[in-house]
């Protein structure tokens, strides 16, 4: 199995890149691979290798913390590879995890193309085997304040995606904020 590359990006494209690593080039799907990557760069990614009938398909990750995740959603009847890139595209491992551990199956259905009936068997399917990852056992000192969640759903409306919305409000101090203000400022920040 081929856990981990490291070379440079000899071409990219929307969800994907071709990883050169002596002389070989591999295509890795990744998310947000065409807003976070760049041509020539040098980058170490965590790989899943999923192995079908027709085809073997590099996913990869730049955390270690994105992959256990990932992983973790194949676990679940019914979400393959591509749907848990989907899902880990939209949401940021930490996200995932506060939210399946709060059993917020509601979070998850914001996210586009995931139905409802999937969003709760994430949340039962994972509940109880979430509690290894950092995200978790570290506790949950980045979770935000109602004030902070209800604005990063609104920038979530807005159309922005979630890791955007999440990264933007958590920066942002929630003390004597009000939703309107957090979106204000965290508007004034993506832009």
């Amino acid at each position: 199995m081929i856990r981990t590359l490291n070379g440079t990006i000899s071409d990219l494209g929307e969800g994907w890149i071709i990883m050169e690593v002596n002389d070989i080039g591999y295509l890795v799907h990744c998310p947000t691979a065409t807003t976070t990557f760049t041509l020539g760069e040098k980058l170490t990614l965590h790989t899943y290798l999923a192995v079908r009938e027709t085809a073997l398909d590099l996913y990869g990750f730049t955390s270690k913390s994105e992959l256990e995740v990932f992983e973790l959603l194949l676990n679940v009847p019914k979400i393959g590879p591509k749907s848990a890139l989907q899902i880990t595209n939209q949401a940021s491992p930490t996200l995932l995890v506060e939210a399946i551990s709060k059993n917020d199956g509601a979070y998850l259905h914001k996210l586009s193309g995931i139905g409802k009936k999937t969003c709760d068997n994430i949340v039962q399917f994972l509940q109880n085997k979430i509690e290894h990852l950092p995200e978790v056992a570290g506790g949950t000192n980045q979770s935000m304040t109602d004030v902070q969640t209800d604005a990063m759903d609104a920038l979530i409306s807005l159309g922005y995606d979630a890791n955007t919305a999440r990264e933007t409000i958590s920066k942002l101090s929630a003390d004597n904020s009000t939703v309107n203000s957090l979106v204000t400022q965290a508007l004034k920040q993506i832009k």
